[in-house]
């Protein structure tokens, strides 16, 4: 017998894309901490270049955050925090070796 006599009305199978959208459920995550204050004092007490990029990165967390891109607020997070904590950990070895060698 043949199958499409036996099904007249029956569409032809057509395959999904591979990518299925995932929908959260349930309220969002909280939004993280932006580290905006650190990276500014980071910025202007410590490391210049360092404290621009953790301001770059802290500016990110809002708008990926408000945006629904809950993964990529907190990898900003997360990079705007390790930016400024090295600013200002070479900042102080800066001042440390200044004050030593009597610069300051």
């Amino acid at each position: 017998m043949d199958n499409q006599n036996q099904f007249p009305n029956q569409q032809p199978y057509q395959q999904q894309p591979y990518y299925q959208p995932h929908y959260v459920q349930g309220p969002p995550p909280s939004k993280p901490n932006n580290h905006l204050a650190w990276a500014i004092l980071s910025t202007i007490f410590c490391c210049l270049p360092l404290g621009i990029v953790s301001i770059v990165y802290s500016s990110k967390v809002d708008g990926l955050y408000n945006s629904g891109d809950y993964v990529g607020a907190y990898n900003a997070a997360n990079k705007a925090q390790n930016y400024a904590l090295w600013g200002t950990i070479i900042g102080f070895i800066g001042i440390l070796c200044g004050v030593c060698a009597g610069g300051l």
